[in-house]
Formats: structure tokens, sequence, C-alpha cells
């Protein structure tokens, strides 16, 4: 990332750049998987109700299979959760934060059943370590 010229040493801004932006993408990719993977973990697949406060249970699997992570470039950032369906209403929404929904003309009303928060919060500490070394010449 320093070249030497006859003169001495400078600094190549371009190549710094570019090393810090694969290992960004990198590094971001690596913590939204670990999130994504810690919140499918989290959803067991059952028929019972979880009780509130507890991770959601995932009764026919689309919770869990529809959770993706995406490096954002424009924002330089990672988003992770469930993809939005065609379907009418926001269920993830409601079960990670509660809410009530109208369907077939009844008022429904979810109790929070956050699993994309506490999976963010586990894995948490393990993101500073995920940057040493990331950026190499």
């Amino acid at each position: 990332m320093a070249r030497t010229s006859g003169t001495g040493w400078f600094f190549d801004t371009a190549a710094v750049l570019r090393a810090t932006t694969a290992a960004e993408r990198k590094v971001l990719s690596r913590m939204g998987a670990f999130v994504r993977q810690r919140a499918r973990s989290s959803l067991r697949k059952r028929k019972a109700v979880s009780p509130p406060g507890s991770p959601p249970s995932s009764h026919e699997g689309s919770l869990r299979k529809y959770l993706f992570f995406s490096y954002e470039p424009r924002t330089r950032s990672v988003v992770v959760g469930p993809a939005k369906l065609n379907k009418p209403g926001s269920v993830p929404h409601l079960l990670e934060h509660g809410g009530t929904a109208v369907r077939r003309g009844a008022v429904l009303t979810y109790r929070p059943r956050p699993f994309m928060a506490p999976a963010l919060a586990a894995e948490r500490p393990k993101f500073a370590a995920l940057w040493k070394g990331a950026v190499t010449r």
C-alpha cells in the first residue's frame, strides 16, 4: 500500500481504498451471515405457539426459509432479515415488534416474539474480532 520512488515513500490512496472496500464487504457479509444463522436457529419448527418474548415458532418453515442478508454498497452496510413476500400484512414485523392486523374482518393482536434483535445482540461481541487482519496488501 506504500510504494517506493526515487525520492522515498508515498501513500497509495487508491490501493488502500480498494483493499478497505473489499475487506469491508467481506467482513460485513460475514456479520450478516452470522446474524442470519443465529436468527434461523432460534426459530423452532413446531405446531405450538411460542410464549411471548421468545422467538416465534416456525409452523410451516417459510419464516426460516426466507431469512436473507445482503451487503448494501451504497450505504456500506449489511441488511439482515426476512424477505417481503407478496402476502397481505407484515407478519415478520408483527412477530418481532408486536401489534395488530386485520384478517378477514377480524382484528388480530400479536404479542412481540423477537428473533432478529436477539440474534444481533448475541452475535455482536464477535464483530470486532472479524476486523482483525481484514485489510492486507
